[in-house]
C-alpha cells in the first residue's frame, strides 16, 4: 500500500504505507485514509511531526543488528519529504489531504 500526500503548495509526496500510518500517528492524527489537515492545522501537525522526530533521534538507539541485517532508514530521513510539504503548506496558508495509490505493475 501507497499513500500520498498532496497540497497545492508543493509537490505530491508518496510514502510506503506503514510509514505514511507512523506519521499521522506522529501528527497525533487518526491512520484514516483518505483524510486532510485544514489550512489552520497545519503549522499544528507539522509541529507536532518535527517533536516526535526529535524525540525519536534524542532516545538511545537500538543495538547494532551487525552485518547479517540490511541498514534501514532511519525515521528522520524517511519524514524530510513529509516535513517538506508541510512547511510548505504552512506557509502558503494551504490544506494537505492523503489518499491511498494503486500499485501498478
Amino acid at each position: 500500500m501507497l499513500v500520498t500526500f498532496a497540497t497545492d503548495a508543493h509537490a505530491d509526496i508518496t510514502l510506503c504505507g506503514d510509514v505514511a500510518l507512523a506519521m499521522l500517528t506522529m501528527m497525533e492524527h487518526d491512520e484514516t485514509v483518505p483524510g486532510a489537515i485544514l489550512a489552520e492545522d497545519v503549522p499544528v501537525a507539522l509541529g507536532q511531526l518535527t517533536a516526535a522526530i526529535d524525540a525519536q533521534k534524542a532516545s538511545p538507539s537500538a543495538e547494532d543488528k551487525g552485518a547479517d541485517h540490511p541498514v534501514a532508514v532511519s525515521t528522520d530521513h524517511q519524514a524530510l519529504p513529509l516535513i517538506d510539504l508541510l512547511a510548505a503548506a504552512a506557509r502558503a496558508g494551504s490544506y494537505v489531504r492523503w489518499k491511498y495509490e494503486v500499485m501498478r505493475e
